[in-house]
C-alpha cells in the first residue's frame, strides 16, 4: 500500500493534474492507458470542432471555406503551433501528408542540398545551422559523437563481410535490442544508373557541388518504414544506404555522406539520441541530417532551432493527440528553405498555385514542403487537440515524464520478482524518452492479459512490452497500477506493496 499512497501524493502535487480533465469523459478513468506513444487520447475540444467543420464550414460554406474558414492556410498555421513544441520559430513547419511521405521528401532534399553547394553556404557559412554546437546532454541524449571527418567505410554486413549491391537491409526486423549492441553495419546500393535522375527545381547543382557524396547513413535501429524509404531515396539518387548504430554516426560521417536519417527516440527501447551533438558533427562534415521526431515531439524539449537542425519530420497522433492518421509535419530550417528541392513538387507548393502553369516554380517558405490538397478534417482535428498545450511548457511535461517513468520502474522493481522482466530503457534521464520497454518472455500473451485487466500498453515482437507515458493525462496512480497488475500477471498472484 505504500506505493499506492505515494502515487496519490504525487498526483496531488502534480502541476499538470488539471490537464487530465480535458481528456476525461471517454472511459479514460476505466483503464490505465499507457499507449499514448502509439495513439494519444481524445481531447475534449475535438468532437465539437469537427462537428462545426462538417456541419458549418463544409456543410454550409462549402468551397468558400478555403478562404473564409482559413482552410488554405491551415498547413502553415497549424505547423506554427506544432513548431512551438519543437523549439521552432514560426514559418518553418508545415503540416500535411504522412510521416513516410515527409521522410522521403526530406531525405531526397537532403541529398540534393549536399550535392549542390553543400552546407557551407547555409546559415551564414556556419554549415552547422548557426552558431557552435551546444552541449545537449540534458535533453538530447548526452552521447557525444566523435569527430567524423575521416573517410567513410565501405559496405559491410553485420558479420563484417561485404554486402552485395541490391541486397536487402534489415531495418528493425530482428529481436528488439538496445542498439548499443548493434555494432555491425550493412548497405544496399540504389539501382539508379545516374545520380538524382529527376529534374531539379530551385536547387540546380552549384559550381563546386559535391557529386561524390553517395551514401545515406541510416539509424540501424530505425523504424522499418524509414529504412524502406531511405532505400527508395537511394535508388532515386544513385546512393548507397548504410545502416549505422545511432551512437556511432558521429564517427561514420565523412566525405561520401550525402544525408543522415536518425530517430530521436528509439521506438522499441525508448532510448533518446543526441540530437545536438549528432547534428553538429554531421553538418561539420557537410552532411545534412533528417531527424524523425515521432517519439519525442510532445514528450520532451527538442530544440530544433537551438541545435541547428536543418530537416525534421514527425507524426502528430502520439504525444500530440491528433487522432488516428492525423497529418504529419515537415520542418525545414528557414535558411535552408531556398535550397529545399522537393522530390514531390505539387500544385499546393507552387509559387502561384492557381496559375495552373505547366512549369513548376516553388513557393517561398514552409509552403515549399506542401504537395497536394490538404486533408482538412484530420488537420483541423489536430488543430483542436493542440488546445491541450495552451499554457503548458514543454519543460514541465518533460519533468513529469521523467518522474513518471522513474516511479514506474521503481514500482516494477518492487512488485515483480527479479528476473521476470528486464528494462531495455536507459536509467539515465539524458538517454530516456517517455516510454519504458521491458523484455519479457511471451510478451504478446502478457500484454493481452494486461489489456483484459485494464492496463493498456502494447508490445513488439518477439519479447518487448512497451508502456508510454503521456504527461498531460497519465497519472502516477496509473503507473503504480500498471506495475502491480503486471506483477500479478507474471506471478499468477497478487503483488504486495
Amino acid at each position: 500500500m505504500e506505493l499506492r499512497a505515494e502515487a496519490a501524493k504525487l498526483d496531488e502535487s502534480d502541476v499538470l493534474r488539471d490537464k487530465r480533465a480535458e481528456f476525461a469523459g471517454y472511459g479514460l478513468d476505466e483503464v490505465a492507458y499507457l499507449d499514448g506513444n502509439s495513439l494519444g487520447a481524445l481531447h475534449r475540444a475535438v468532437p465539437g470542432r469537427l462537428a462545426e467543420v462538417v456541419e458549418h464550414e463544409w456543410g454550409r460554406l462549402r468551397i468558400r471555406s478555403w478562404d473564409e474558414s482559413g482552410w488554405w492556410a491551415a498547413p502553415e498555421r497549424v505547423g506554427d503551433r506544432v513548431g512551438r513544441l519543437l523549439g521552432a520559430a514560426p514559418g518553418q513547419v508545415v503540416v500535411g501528408d504522412s510521416t513516410s511521405v515527409n521522410v522521403f521528401k526530406a531525405v531526397v532534399a537532403a541529398v540534393r542540398i549536399a550535392r549542390s553547394g553543400g552546407l557551407a553556404a547555409l546559415d551564414g557559412g556556419s554549415g552547422a545551422g548557426g552558431g557552435p554546437a551546444r552541449d545537449s546532454a540534458d535533453e538530447s541524449g548526452g552521447l557525444r559523437p566523435g569527430v567524423g571527418g575521416g573517410a567513410a567505410r565501405g559496405p559491410t554486413s553485420e558479420s563484417g563481410g561485404d554486402v552485395a549491391p541490391g541486397a536487402p537491409v534489415d531495418f528493425g526486423g530482428g529481436p528488439a535490442r538496445d542498439s548499443r549492441s548493434a555494432r555491425g553495419s550493412g548497405s544496399v546500393r540504389g539501382s539508379a544508373s545516374g545520380r538524382d535522375g529527376g529534374p531539379s527545381h530551385g536547387s540546380r547543382p552549384a559550381r563546386g557541388g559535391d557529386s561524390g557524396r553517395d551514401e545515406i547513413l541510416v539509424d540501424a535501429a530505425t523504424f522499418p518504414t524509414d529504412g524502406y524509404i531511405a532505400e527508395s531515396a537511394a535508388r532515386m539518387t544513385g546512393c548507397v544506404v548504410r545502416p549505422v548504430p545511432a551512437e556511432d554516426i558521429g564517427g561514420a560521417v565523412g566525405a561520401r555522406t550525402a544525408a543522415v536519417l536518425v530517430n530521436h527516440v528509439d521506438y522499441r527501447t525508448g532510448r533518446l539520441r543526441d540530437l545536438g551533438g549528432t547534428t553538429a558533427v554531421a553538418h561539420a562534415a557537410g552532411a545534412p541530417v533528417v531527424w524523425d521526431l515521432c517519439h519525442s515531439a510532445g514528450a520532451l524539449p527538442v530544440g530544433l532551432d537551438a541545435h541547428g537542425v536543418g530537416l525534421a519530420v514527425g507524426c502528430t497522433y502520439k504525444f500530440l493527440n491528433g487522432g488516428p492518421g492525423s497529418p504529419a509535419y515537415l520542418y525545414v530550417r528557414r535558411a535552408w528553405q531556398p535550397r529545399f528541392d522537393s522530390p514531390l513538387p505539387g500544385w499546393n507548393s507552387h509559387a502561384d498555385p492557381f496559375a495552373m502553369a505547366s512549369g513548376y516554380a516553388p513557393a517561398e517558405g514552409a509552403a515549399r514542403g506542401r504537395v497536394g490538397t490538404p486533408d482538412i478534417l484530420s488537420m483541423l482535428a489536430l488543430d483542436a487537440a493542440l488546445d491541450a498545450w495552451d499554457g503548458v511548457s514543454i519543460e514541465s511535461v518533460r519533468a513529469k515524464s521523467l518522474a513518471l517513468t522513474d516511479f514506474f520502474l521503481r514500482c516494477v522493481a518492487a512488485y515483480a520478482p527479479a528476473g521476470l522482466v528486464e528494462s531495455l530503457t536507459p536509467a539515465a534521464h539524458a538517454e530516456r524518452g517517455s516510454q519504458v520497454a521491458l523484455r519479457c518472455p511471451d510478451a504478446g500473451e502478457v500484454m493481452a492479459e494486461l489489456i483484459r485487466r485494464g492496463i493498456v500498453g502494447d508490445y513488439r515482437r518477439p519479447d518487448v512490452l512497451r508502456f508510454g507515458f503521456t504527461p498531460l493525462y497519465t497519472r502516477f496512480a496509473d503507473a503504480e497500477r500498471a506495475a502491480r497488475v503486471l506483477a500479478e500477471v507474471l506471478t499468477g498472484g497478487a503483488a504486495e506493496g
